[in-house]
């Protein structure tokens, strides 16, 4: 299942860089509980998930995964994210790291998101720490 689940994020992370947001939501569980970076709110459910990847403060936002590591349900991605601030125009890019946690038929009912810094604690949350 670790690889069908790595194909599904694949085609999720291609479809929210193109904009199609629609079918970036596909991969998520209906209950889906999203925990970002840096101390902000959870976003919690599909409907507020899909709300989430509407442009506002960024820009041509994309997210493209440099590399997959599973551990069971979990699918750790280090991620490159790129983007525009809406108002300034500040191209904006870092490395970040995320940990889905995927059920029996593929869905992302949990995904957490860290900093670059904060490779230790994403590896520790996929299972992969030493």
């Amino acid at each position: 299942m670790s690889g069908e689940n790595v194909d599904k994020l694949r085609r999720a992370y291609d479809a929210f860089s193109r904009g199609d947001f629609d079918t970036a939501i596909e991969i998520a569980h209906s209950e889906i509980e999203f925990v970002r970076a840096g101390g902000q709110s959870r976003v919690t459910g599909v409907q507020a998930f899909r709300a989430w990847m509407e442009p506002d403060a960024i820009e041509d936002a994309r997210i493209e995964p440099l590399e997959f590591r599973t551990n069971g349900n979990k699918v750790l991605v280090r991620q490159r994210t790129r983007g525009r601030g809406a108002r300034s125009g500040t191209e904006l890019a870092d490395e970040t790291w995320a940990v889905w946690t995927l059920d029996a038929n593929g869905l992302a009912t949990h995904l957490e998101a860290f900093l670059a810094h904060q490779e230790n604690e994403a590896l520790d949350a996929a299972g992969l720490g030493e």
